[in-house]
């Protein structure tokens, strides 16, 4: 399966939140990285083919989606930013609603809600009115419905907002083994996420793609660039104030180890270290807002 992306263009009045985008995907799992309006959200509206482009076009095995219309939507699995429900169902019931919308019958939705309330860990409280559930709970049901339909194509957006460590952990694993000959777009903040399973991150900047590669193969623009730096702790917030940190640890002797992204020598002390795709990321937009 293909899903390609062609000179996609999409603009509201003056403000241009997709630019010329030109990229191919096949079965695995990417991650989507920008600041807050770099065009991740509205690139997952149009690939789940609920925003129209203004230029460009999406094709799945060389058909247009929007000709596809139907046949398309049937295939894809999404998760918006902010997901809605139905506080007075039940977990079960919500399931069981939105499997009907999704063509499934009355026997594949019991199957299918059952084994996903478990996959998420909300079994025991499948029988809960959502009204009652923490925003983590919340989202794991948001992540149970995209999955109810078996989607080919599966889109999340900030999927992991709102989970705990422990939460998100969970839910790489289930990604991980959900991914098998799908594709799967998944956008958050938390790079962590998409660094342990993502095989390839497609990295935006103000409509544009800046990268788009496996991690190891992107981070190495920023060879050379990145630090560490021993400096003494009742110091260390002064210098995390002047430096692009990406990281401290405190260690004995009143001493932080700070990890600096710096194109030159950040001080005498600083020795280079490899680069990781958090440290591409504060590279790119420690401190950006494109909206």
């Amino acid at each position: 399966m293909e899903l390609k992306v062609t000179q996609l263009t999409k603009q509201y009045g003056l403000k241009t939140a997709v630019d010329h985008l030109d990229i191919t995907l096949s079965n695995g799992v990417y991650g989507l990285l920008g600041a807050n309006g770099a065009g991740k959200t509205t690139l997952m509206r149009l690939l789940c083919n609920i925003q129209t482009p203004t230029f460009g076009k999406i094709t799945l095995d060389g058909k247009d989606i929007s000709v596809l219309g139907e046949r398309y939507r049937n295939l894809l699995g999404y998760l918006p930013q902010h997901f809605r429900y139905y506080p007075e169902f039940t977990a079960w019931d919500f399931l069981m609603y939105v499997a009907t919308l999704k063509g499934l019958s009355e026997k594949q939705a019991k199957n299918k809600t059952s084994e996903l309330l478990e996959a998420v860990d909300l079994s025991k409280e499948g029988h809960h009115k959502i009204k009652t559930f923490s925003g983590g709970m919340k989202q794991r049901l948001g992540i149970a419905q995209a999955m109810l339909n078996n989607p080919r194509i599966l889109i999340l957006d900030e999927p992991t907002a709102g989970l705990d460590p422990k939460e998100r952990v969970r839910f790489r694993n289930l990604i991980s083994a959900f991914s098998k000959d799908r594709i799967v777009i998944l956008s958050t903040h938390i790079v962590s996420d998409v660094e342990f399973i993502a095989e390839e991150i497609i990295m935006m900047k103000a409509g544009r793609v800046l990268h788009f590669g496996r991690p190891q193969e992107i981070t190495e623009e920023i060879e050379g660039y990145v630090w560490e730096c021993m400096v003494p702790t009742r110091y260390a917030e002064q210098y995390s104030g002047t430096l692009n940190v990406s990281n401290l640890r405190n260690i004995e002797n009143e001493c932080t180890v700070l990890r600096v992204i710096s194109e030159s020598k950040p001080m005498e002390n600083a020795v280079q270290v490899k680069p990781t795709l958090e440290d591409l990321y504060l590279f790119y937009f420690k401190g950006v807002n494109e909206e």
